[in-house]
Order: structure tokens, then sequence, then C-alpha cells
């Protein structure tokens, strides 16, 4: 269900949560973006929980200064589609709308899979009210003394600025276990612009099994 609360904390008890309901001791930890940073925050707060940690395309730090995140919310806000349109019209509609600001093909695709029909009438899946309200809280980073003692992978796109050499310090303080990768070719949607390579990256920091 969709909560007011949205911080790296809040997060991160939703994902103990699930664990706890099925019934994973340990885990691995694989985030991408937002997601990253919760992992991050999990595996920080509670590294009983997580054997190793991936974090794609994403550092511990503030990512406020190369993030267009506000613009596309207040792009995705003010969508708008006139009812009974088939959910092919829909889209191509909400695409037209979101040109603009969302020049990224792809992107444009990532953010219309979460458009959805509800009763006849198209809105967005996830909850853009709360994203607006803790965008300080997603665009920071939680601060933590103690580091994570185990594996973890940061595993970027080489033509994304999201984790940059600027940030390896803040990673080795936190991660000093953590080994940094880049993905040629690969923007911020690493695991969509160049998946075969993403699988092999992530299957190699596996474990054997």
């Amino acid at each position: 269900p969709h909560s007011p609360l949205m911080t790296y904390e809040a997060m991160s008890l939703d994902v103990q949560h699930l664990l706890s309901r099925l019934g994973i001791a340990k885990c691995i930890l694989l985030g991408h973006s937002m997601g990253g940073k919760t992992a991050m925050t999990l595996a920080l707060q509670r590294p009983d929980l997580v054997e190793r940690l991936i974090s794609v395309d994403i550092s511990p730090v503030t990512t406020a200064p190369v993030s267009e995140f506000s613009a596309y919310i207040s792009a995705m806000k003010s969508v708008k589609i006139p009812d009974g349109l088939s959910r092919s019209a829909a889209r191509q509609l909400a695409d037209d709308q979101l040109r603009p600001v969302v020049q990224l093909p792809q992107l444009r695709q990532f953010l219309l899979t979460n458009l959805v029909e509800v009763e006849g009438r198209y809105v967005w899946r996830v909850n853009l009210e709360a994203i607006c309200h803790h965008l300080a809280d997603i665009m920071n980073f939680p601060v933590f003394h103690k580091p994570y003692p185990g594996p973890a992978l940061f595993l970027g796109g080489s033509n994304s600025p999201y984790i940059s050499s600027k940030d390896y310090p803040e990673i080795q303080r936190l991660f000093p276990k953590a080994d940094v990768q880049h993905i040629a070719g690969a923007g911020h949607i690493v695991h969509q612009d160049k998946f075969e390579e993403f699988i092999t990256a992530v299957l190699n920091f596996l474990p054997p099994p």
C-alpha cells in the first residue's frame, strides 16, 4: 500500500518486513537508484540480514546535483488523459506529453510502465505526492558511522554520472569490501541499456553455488 512517508529508513523497514514475511533470514540484496540507496540503508542498519549487496548506478551520497528527477515528477503529475481511451492510445498520449521534459525514449518507456488503468481511468501507480514531499530525503542519504562488513558491488553505467570517482572515499568508508565497476555504453538504467553485460557482472559477483 502507499504510505505518505518516504524516507530510506522507512523503505528499509518495508524490506525488513518483507524478508520476515517470506521467512528469509539472510539475502543477497540488489537495488537500482532509489532502490540501491534503500538496499545500502538496510545493509548498514541490519548487516545480519544482508549476505552481499549490489547497488546499481547509485552511491551513498547526495545525488541532487546530477538529478533531473523533480522535473520528471512534475511532468508525470501534469499528464492529462481522457477517460475511455485504449491502453495503447493512453500510453501514446502520455508519451507525447512527457516528451518535452523527458527526452530519452527509453526513460519515457521506463516511466510509462507506471501508467495503469483503474476503473476506466489512467493513473500513475506510484505515489507522486509522497515522492514530491520527500524529494530532499530521496536525493540525500542517511548518515551512518559503522560500515557494512560484507562484500558489495557498485555497478554503474559509464554514461551515467551517478557513481563518480569523487564518491569513492564515501563508498570505501561505508563499504570497505566494495568493488566498483562501470558497464561501457550504459546510462542510468544499466539493466535495460546493457542487459547481457549487467547479468554477467551480477553473476560474477555472486558466490559460487
